[in-house]
């Protein structure tokens, strides 16, 4: 990283939560790579799908966020987030990606020309394989430039790290209420059709964000509509990804948001059946772990340790010896800010889940 990039990564670092991170390093970059408006998602590492926070800069009251979003995961487009996560180069811009023709793109065509924007620079926020955070910047004069393309790109890692951070459990659960699961409906159109009162429970928990009104009198934050989409893409053999999303709360704890499609009369693709409910430890293992830094090793070993099995039996598990294994631990506690198993446990599968139904 050069001098260039240290307002930014200090933006970031002085951040509370994703929210403040995104309006205070969408600022600090405004100065070095200039745009008009701008989108700034987190987003599911494990599937790449959009979740809270999102913040958007700009562009009304995000009235056009579903269109956007319905355009990237069902039309045929250039850049899509999914291929660019992948990418060697996790940025990218429209212009310079389709030799100056953006008109190539469904969503330039369809949404950002009639919008006034000339070029739409991408980012996806990762670490490794995983994305934790897409950005996209509009500008409706001149192109974006390699070097501030560059920049987007180098600030990928620092910016997903900063992200990643600030997902751990940041209170206990408050509490003690365990909620069933919510069912949404939707139709071939993509409208919901209907709703059970669990999900209304669950939806009046989430943060706010860009929402849609429904028939139903229900509002949808743009985070459920997305995973119902994401199972039409699916359906209809535009991606193999997962229909599955987690979204945290108001109070700290996590959501849970699953989506598929029904087959309808004659194999025909039916209804979309959404779930949301509360994430169980299994839901949230590798999300929560990851959160801490933890490696792919020391995730193996914490959910070994979680299920009660000793040092002996986890080394016999993973074939390694009792040394690297009590070696491995003490690398997890540190990074966990914890002093024993119980601890662990808690910090990274009880403290922010609902207590189990009985």
């Amino acid at each position: 990283m050069n001098d260039r990039h240290a307002p930014v990564l200090a933006a970031a670092e002085q951040a509370a939560d994703a929210m403040e991170l995104f309006g205070r390093v969408s600022a600090r970059l405004r100065r070095l790579v200039p745009f008009q408006s701008a989108v700034w998602t987190a987003a599911d590492p494990e599937t790449g799908l959009i979740t809270a926070p999102m913040l958007v800069q700009n562009l009304g009251s995000g009235e056009g966020c579903a269109a956007y979003w319905q355009s990237e995961l069902l039309e045929e487009n250039v850049l899509p987030f999914r291929e660019l996560a992948r990418a060697p180069v996790p940025a990218a811009g429209l212009r310079a990606a389709t030799g100056d023709l953006p008109a190539r793109s469904a969503r330039f065509r369809r949404l950002l020309l009639s919008q006034g924007v000339h070029d739409e620079l991408r980012a996806v926020l990762r670490i490794g394989d995983r994305p934790w955070g897409l950005v996209s910047l509009f500008r409706t004069t001149e192109a974006f430039r390699p070097q501030e393309t560059a920049l987007l790109a180098d600030l990928s890692r620092p910016l997903a790290g900063r992200l990643r951070t600030l997902a751990r459990p940041f209170t206990s659960a408050r509490g003690t209420d365990s909620p069933a699961p919510g069912l949404i409906l939707f139709d071939e159109s993509g409208e919901a059709m209907s709703a059970n009162d669990e999900a209304r429970h669950h939806l009046a928990r989430l943060p706010e964000g860009p929402s849609f009104g429904t028939p139903l009198g229900l509002t949808l934050p743009i985070w459920v509509i997305g995973t119902a989409l994401q199972a039409r893409a699916i359906a209809d053999g535009r991606d193999r990804g997962s229909a599955r999303v987690r979204i945290r709360t108001t109070e700290g704890r996590w959501l849970s948001c699953h989506a598929s499609c029904l087959t309808g009369p004659g194999g025909r693709p039916g209804p979309v059946a959404l779930v949301i409910e509360p994430a169980t430890p299994a839901d949230l293992a590798v999300l929560v772990a990851e959160a801490y830094g933890l490696t792919s090793r020391e995730v193996q070993i914490t959910q070994l340790t979680a299920r009660g099995l000793t040092t002996a039996e986890i080394a016999t598990a993973l074939f390694i010896s009792p040394h690297t294994v009590r070696d491995h631990l003490k690398t997890i506690f540190t990074k966990a800010e914890v002093s024993s198993r119980g601890a662990l446990v808690a910090r990274l599968f009880t403290d922010h889940h609902w207590p189990a139904r009985t």
